[in-house]
């Protein structure tokens, strides 16, 4: 996003470990913001991008990659990459503009940029703008292609004047759609009758991703100031509802802080599942809000059945007890096997730190239920002087999965995939945690409640007990030395001074969690 480069230019049951072959794509010239995309023709072919204009590409399923710059003489290249596949076979690179002072006309971030491939991602020669208005400013932009006429659908932000804070500028949500394979665009429509403000925080309108459904309707949410917003077309694009309507509220909004990272946002992805499974038709979106607490950023997942006229209510991604962060989602659907796939950076195995992890979650029941799973295969330590963009991503197809992220090693931002058949995901072999078989007794209690545990080996152990706010109440055991084998903890509700309810016990131990649910009368 605009705002960012800026910023990079100025300077639970017990939790599942899958170990999952972590791939290197590349380490190089700062790569952040990154977007990964499956041929579904070929499996094997995989392209990605990241921030400004790094471009990768895989023949051999993300085993190896090539590494080249992406560049448009015409319109400049600012960011902003988002990558994917049309159903005939071409590739194709999505970014901000930043036209040469040779184009004519051209200023900072004035349209969205398209290039084109039909060797597989090896060069994008066709370049072409889309959203050019004068000077305004053609923000975050994201794609669906319609699988029945291969058409190309678009949803971008556009702001009046880039951060002013004039009520006179504004931010509106524009759509655009091609139907000969990114050749020629029609004219931008304004798909949000209500704008937001130009100083690109909760109050814009921001992270519009369109979704195409089985019988061509296009569907789009987004993030505003009163939360997540979504309008749809029954006619390819054509035309529009009167107005959005509101999902749901997302609590602290859609930018939020989290420790150790510059800003965060919990901006949405729409996807509606294309499948011949039981879920056909069913609209996805997925975001992460604060609606825990402030300290306590979740993953969250809403759906409609009836094309966006009713909304469940939001299901919780991540399966950890509530206390730790988890930020920075991506959604995607296997449209072979209807399952939804969401990948997110998560703290879940850690206290007192901003160490970080990198979880997928997968829902085979149409989104009623996530399995977590730990992809990545060394932890990092992220500090907030390093730009890491505003996303991170994963695609999948026919039970070919593949996340793409970033992470911080010796102080220098590397871009991973992860190798994962998602028809053996319950077969991998699991590292589970170090703590097992949590046992508190009398469960529920009126005063006191003796936790024995299980360690696998020796380990230095912390226990958090934390309530259902996400806040932790008290830390019972701060980092202390256990031999292998079962010990037990008291937790005495008039020492902590609790009140009846619920909580939760969570240990923490050689950077995996596992926690147990104490009930006080």
């Amino acid at each position: 996003m605009v705002r960012l480069l800026i910023f990079f230019f100025c300077f639970l049951c017990t939790v599942s470990f899958a170990q999952f072959q972590n791939i290197l794509i590349s380490n190089s010239n700062s790569p952040n913001e990154v977007s990964i995309a499956i041929n579904p023709k070929n499996t094997n072919q995989l392209i990605a991008g990241a921030n400004l204009n790094n471009q990768y590409r895989s023949n051999d399923g993300g085993l190896t990659w090539k590494i080249s710059a992406l560049s448009c003489n015409t319109y400049g290249v600012y960011g902003d990459p988002v990558l994917f596949w049309d159903t005939a076979n071409v590739a194709y690179y999505m970014h901000l503009a930043n036209p040469p002072p040779s184009t004519a006309g051209g200023s900072w971030v004035d349209r969205i940029v398209v290039q084109k491939s039909t060797d597989a991602g090896a060069t994008y020669p066709q370049c072409v703008g889309v959203g050019k208005n004068g000077l305004k400013v053609q923000d975050k932009p994201w794609y669906a292609v319609n699988p029945n006429d291969n058409s190309i659908h678009i949803t971008w932000t556009q702001f009046d004047k880039y951060q002013s804070s004039s009520i006179q500028d504004s931010s509106v949500i524009l759509y655009s759609k091609s139907i000969n394979g990114g050749v020629n665009w029609t004219t931008p429509k304004r798909i949000s009758k209500i704008g937001g403000n130009c100083m690109d925080n909760d109050t814009t309108v921001e992270g519009a991703v369109p979704a195409i459904g089985p019988n061509n309707e296009v569907y789009v949410a987004w993030s505003a100031v009163k939360g997540l917003q979504f309008q749809k077309s029954i006619d390819g694009g054509n035309t529009w509802l009167p107005q959005e309507t509101l999902i749901t509220a997302t609590p602290g909004g859609w930018v939020y802080d989290v420790s150790g990272v510059s800003r965060c946002d919990g901006l949405p992805f729409t996807m509606c599942d294309l499948s011949n499974g039981p879920n056909r038709g069913t609209v996805y979106v997925n975001w992460s809000d604060q609606r825990t607490s402030t300290t306590d950023v979740d993953i969250f997942t809403i759906k409609s059945t009836d094309g966006g006229t009713t909304w469940s209510l939001p299901t919780r991604v991540n399966d950890d007890a509530p206390g730790k962060t988890q930020f920075m989602s991506s959604m995607c659907i296997d449209q072979v096997t209807g399952y939804v796939y969401v990948v997110f950076y998560d703290r879940r195995n850690f206290s007192g730190n901003d160490f970080t992890d990198v979880y997928m979650a997968v829902s085979k029941n149409g989104g009623a239920s996530y399995q977590n799973y730990k992809i990545n295969q060394t932890s990092f330590n992220p500090t907030a002087n390093v730009f890491f963009g505003d996303y991170i991503g994963i695609t999948a197809h026919n039970n070919v999965v593949r996340p793409i992220w970033m992470q911080l090693n010796s102080g220098k931002l590397s871009v991973y995939t992860a190798i994962i058949n998602g028809t053996t995901l319950s077969l991998e072999t699991i590292q589970e945690s170090v703590i097992k078989n949590i046992l508190a007794q009398p469960n529920p209690t009126k005063n006191e409640a003796k936790v024995s545990f299980n360690l696998k080996s020796k380990s230095s152990v912390t226990a958090q007990l934390i309530g259902q706010d996400g806040k932790i109440i008290s830390e019972v055991l701060t980092d202390k030395t256990y031999s292998k084998g079962t010990h037990e903890v008291i937790i005495n509700k008039d020492d902590l001074k609790l009140t009846s309810g619920l909580y939760y016990l969570v240990f923490f131990a050689n950077k995996t969690s596992s926690y147990t649910k104490l009930v006080f009368e």
